[in-house]
């Protein structure tokens, strides 16, 4: 068997920068273990596998170690590759995934995620965050998730402060939720952030669409403002261009194809 893969670079207006994610359109799902081997196998942040299912694409998104309810990138990238590779119709795909109902739609060179607000709340636990850190933090807060809490997210002083945090990855694991999110006020940008989460195979995330359902609702409360520019200071970096529409953030940005092969697999890998 084999199974054809295209890999993007999101957020991104070349390549070799922004957030690179692997995408698998099936015409029926494999079974999980196996896609979580095949993720392990491509070793990036997300790997993306989209199947259709009545006028809607239903999308999971696997990092190296576990299946993950919300990504924006491996989204973006999935919605290049039906449009581009694939030759989808129309302006806009929805999807459908653990998280709820999501929309990608063109708007010129750009591709627009249309996802769900996700606010957080003040957390306690202030001081684990700036050990694993290694550095002061204004607040912390958390999104509440099934198991307590699914992400943290803490707001730093200045954007050097965020440019120059170097945390505890083993630290940072043991904290509750998927992964630690940091931000602070931008210089060229309303709000710059960067994104760890080692306890699910990802030391740094380049760029993360999906905290900006975090980020997004945060600082348009704080700066009084519904449309944000913001950047994610990784080494690769990526620009994601935002807005916040009631109980919805639109977060725009470009998608770069850099790779095409197949996965070849024997013929008794069974499927769902």
């Amino acid at each position: 068997m084999q199974l054809e893969f295209h890999q993007v670079d999101a957020f991104a207006d070349r390549p070799f920068a922004g957030n690179p994610a692997m995408v698998y359109r099936l015409d029926r799902w494999l079974d999980e273990a196996l896609m979580q081997q095949i993720a392990a196998e491509h070793n990036l942040a997300e790997t993306a596998f989209v199947v259709k299912e009545g006028a809607a694409w239903h999308i999971r998104w696997f990092t190296p170690a576990a299946e993950v309810p919300l990504c924006g990138h491996a989204t973006l990238a999935s919605a290049y590759v039906l449009f581009e590779q694939y030759g989808e119709q129309g302006e806009c795909i929805e999807f459908s995934c653990l998280s709820g109902a999501l929309r990608v739609s063109r708007e010129g060179d750009r591709l627009v995620l249309d996802f769900p607000v996700r606010k957080a709340a003040p957390w306690e636990g202030r001081e684990q965050v700036e050990q694993a850190l290694g550095t002061q933090v204004q607040a912390v807060l958390a999104l509440p998730g099934s198991q307590g809490v699914q992400e943290l997210m803490a707001i730093l002083l200045t954007e050097a402060a965020v440019r120059a945090c170097q945390p505890d990855f083993a630290a940072v694991a043991r904290l509750p939720g998927l992964g630690l999110l940091i931000s602070s006020v931008g210089e060229r940008h309303d709000f710059v952030s960067r994104y760890f989460a080692p306890g699910i195979g990802i030391d740094e995330d380049p760029v993360t669409g999906s905290t900006h359902c975090m980020l997004v609702p945060y600082w348009a409360e704080r700066l009084g403002k519904n449309e944000l520019s913001a950047y994610q200071c990784s080494t690769r970096g990526g620009e994601l261009h935002c807005r916040l529409e009631g109980e919805r953030v639109k977060i725009a940005g470009q998608a770069v194809l850099v790779a095409s092969g197949r996965l070849c697999l024997s013929e008794d890998v069974g499927q769902d």
